[in-house]
């Protein structure tokens, strides 16, 4: 059966935000709900800093134009470590007795690059080995990470571990800024893209995950990342180009998941019907020549991207139709 599930982030901007936010993800997305993100917290919950916070032996501090690795952890990197465990202990209490999959977020080693900096200052993307070495940090975090979770959710025999790359394709592309903003980072080459990622998607592997990755950015590369070891590819349908389609059905009929971005991650003028949504997606099907029986729970739909900057009405609302045209497509 095709199900539904969230992207990461929610709204709001404290505790009760997040409690909430858990409540309504085990509510609307039973087949597999997920660690909800709450960014509007600050910094150290936002994408980065929830990161920072699983990334294993090195350090960061927050600094005015963002983080940046140090040799110790600073109090925000303290800050957020701390933060992530007591979602997480919140997490574990309304999931008491739960079974079944979860999903869990991370930002991805690209992404990371992209917005940390280095001591000294400039992106870690500017150098071969501080990136080579956030990679790994990452990876290895991640391991400790996951046994956490599973630690805390023994229910789950299905976990997954979704990477966020929104970053990979301006990273391939070179179209990341320099620290003064009049130039552009020079482009990472595939195999390295790929070897890096590998190594994060080969430690969700290596501890009894399932490793996905996200994108919420037109031209990312989807073969490198099923090359690079994702076993399942979440992404906004709007987005896909004809080669990007071919890349997907290829996913599913080689028994990847693909995750579908199909509700409007920001509050539309006009809401979209369950109706609408399962219709849309039948014709995604049907263009490749798919059967929606036959994908079964290897569909996923999802919203287009993270629900934070969405009112919480929306943000309910959007998970309520991706259940139900869920639901439609089992019919």
């Amino acid at each position: 059966m095709t199900i539904a599930s969230g992207i990461g982030s929610m709204p709001g901007d404290d505790q009760a935000a997040y409690d909430d936010a858990v409540r309504l993800v085990l509510d609307q997305l039973p087949d597999l709900p997920h660690l909800p993100e709450v960014p509007g917290r600050g910094a150290i919950a936002n994408m980065t800093g929830r990161a920072l916070a699983v990334m294993a032996e090195l350090g960061a501090d927050l600094q005015p134009a963002g983080w940046r690795l140090t040799d110790a952890a600073g109090v925000d990197h303290r800050r957020a470590r701390s933060l992530l465990g007591q979602d997480l202990d919140t997490l574990e209490d309304l999931t008491d007795g739960y079974t079944g999959a979860f999903k869990i977020q991370v930002a991805g080693p690209w992404t990371l690059a992209a917005t940390v900096e280095k001591p000294r200052g400039d992106k870690v993307l500017s150098d071969f080995g501080a990136r080579r070495e956030l990679a790994q940090a990452l990876a290895e975090g991640l391991r400790v990470h996951v046994a956490d979770v599973r630690r805390r959710l023994p229910g789950v025999d299905r976990l997954v571990v979704q990477v966020d790359e929104p970053a990979l394709a301006a990273v391939l592309g070179a179209k990341v800024p320099t620290a003064s903003g009049f130039g552009r980072h020079r482009m990472v080459h595939p195999p390295e893209a790929s070897e890096a990622l590998a190594w994060v998607l080969d430690a969700v592997t290596e501890a009894g995950a399932e490793p996905w990755v996200h994108t919420c950015a037109s031209g990312t590369p989807l073969p490198l990342l099923r090359t690079s070891g994702a076993r399942g590819i979440s992404v906004d349908l709007g987005l896909m180009t004809a080669a990007d389609h071919d890349a997907l059905g290829e996913a599913l009929e080689a028994g990847d998941t693909v995750a579908l971005g199909v509700v409007p991650t920001l509050d539309p003028a006009a809401a979209p019907t369950d109706t609408e949504i399962t219709e849309r997606v039948l014709r995604w099907l049907d263009m490749l020549g798919l059967d929606p029986t036959e994908v079964g729970e290897r569909l996923v739909l999802t919203p287009t991207c993270g629900l934070a900057g969405a009112s919480p009405a929306w943000s309910r609302q959007a998970l309520e139709l991706l259940a139900k045209a869920a639901a439609h497509l089992t019919d």
